[in-house]
């Protein structure tokens, strides 16, 4: 069985998911579509495929697809899954996948209705490491997790935003809290559960921007972990950067766009035998983070009729842990899921307070 995919957008990150589709002998990439011409033919020329389309509707109505996966900008993802599900075709989303969680229920709700899967693209979830780390995690292995942490600190300067769409909330739907911070959040949301309640703050440090360049938030998990996230554009040393310390071990890992085994480690506390400690070790071969073990857990379930992992699924809890950022930072209040299911305001919109800091600013913004 040869599975028949199609790339909707040819930026950057499809070159990356084409590659992973290459990698995998039961998918074949049959079709493409960019509004630019060139950028389809040189992208169709790339990987050798034959179907060249100026839309996604004209993709969708020509060719017989098993799943289609969306390399656009945030702002388009809704209307194009909702398409994709009208024509009886799986979805794969990249990141962020909608701008609202009214968006992204929409989506889901349309990919109940048809029976169809809806996988998302945080590729942080990835890598033989992580899932070794949130297996000791899941099996009391390290004891109960205490605190963490999560640190997204990227450089951004003025040229990023010289693009006309960046920094504003018009074309980016949120600051780096949701373009960048989302990411981490994810990984670290998917090792330790569910969240309880966010209380934040958004600051406008340096960058020319309608949005946040720096975010701060508390976190507390369901599981009574409490996490401190910082998200921000104004770091000369980039690191992303997760820890978690539990009764008997502290869990990090520092990367920056991807981690490998290399990237984790695992120190125990005062008192841990050896014994233990080497049962925790780490696995002798090592797959990365990145799109090709995400894109083959896809192919895995959609080839064996199976519901889609958690690799690729729980797209509204990293939606959720933004949002709830974004309202906290307004409201001036801790933010719970009860609180935010009924906020009409930012289930439909991310746009909030952002205190302005830098020197000419005045005091709020």
């Amino acid at each position: 069985m040869t599975l028949k995919a199609a790339i909707v957008g040819t930026g950057a990150v499809a070159h990356l998911h084409a590659q992973a589709v290459a990698a995998d002998p039961r998918v074949e990439l049959v079709a493409v579509s960019n509004r630019s011409t060139e950028r389809r033919e040189a992208f169709a020329d790339t990987y050798g495929v034959r179907g060249r389309y100026a839309t996604h509707t004209e993709l969708l109505a020509a060719e017989e697809l098993d799943l289609v996966i969306l390399c656009t900008p945030p702002d388009l993802h809704r209307e194009q899954t909702l398409d994709a599900y009208a024509a009886g075709v799986h979805v794969l989303c990249e990141k962020p996948p909608a701008l609202s969680l009214d968006e992204l229920d929409d989506m889901q709700s349309a990919a109940d209705a048809a029976g169809l899967a809806f996988a998302i693209v945080f590729q942080q979830r990835t890598g033989t490491a992580a899932a070794h780390v949130k297996h000791l995690l899941d099996t009391g292995a390290l004891g109960r997790p205490l605190l963490a942490q999560c640190q997204t600190l990227w450089l951004r300067q003025d040229d990023y935003y010289a693009v006309d769409w960046r920094g504003t909330w018009d074309g980016e739907g949120g600051g780096t809290t949701l373009g960048h911070g989302i990411h981490q959040m994810d990984l670290l949301a998917h090792l330790l559960g569910d969240w309880a309640e966010v209380d934040a703050r958004l600051w406008r440090l340096a960058r020319d921007i309608e949005m946040e360049d720096t975010s701060t938030a508390t976190i507390r998990f369901a599981n009574g972990v409490i996490a401190t996230a910082v998200s921000s554009v104004l770091a000369p040393r980039e690191t992303s950067y997760v820890r978690i310390d539990t009764e008997l071990a502290t869990v990090e890992v520092e990367h920056l766009y991807g981690h490998s085994g290399d990237s984790w480690r695992i120190t125990p506390a005062r008192g841990v035998s050896e014994d233990q400690t080497a049962a925790w070790a780490f696995p002798a071969e090592d797959e990365p983070s990145g799109h090709e073990p995400l894109v083959r857990a896809v192919v895995d379930a959609l080839v064996a009729g199976e519901p889609m992992p958690d690799l690729v699924t729980y797209a509204r809890r990293p939606l959720e842990l933004v949002t709830a950022i974004y309202a906290s930072a307004t409201h001036g209040r801790a933010i719970t899921h009860e609180s935010l299911d009924a906020d009409a305001q930012f289930r439909s919109d991310l746009r909030a307070e952002v205190t302005d800091l830098r020197p000419a600013a005045g005091p709020t913004a």
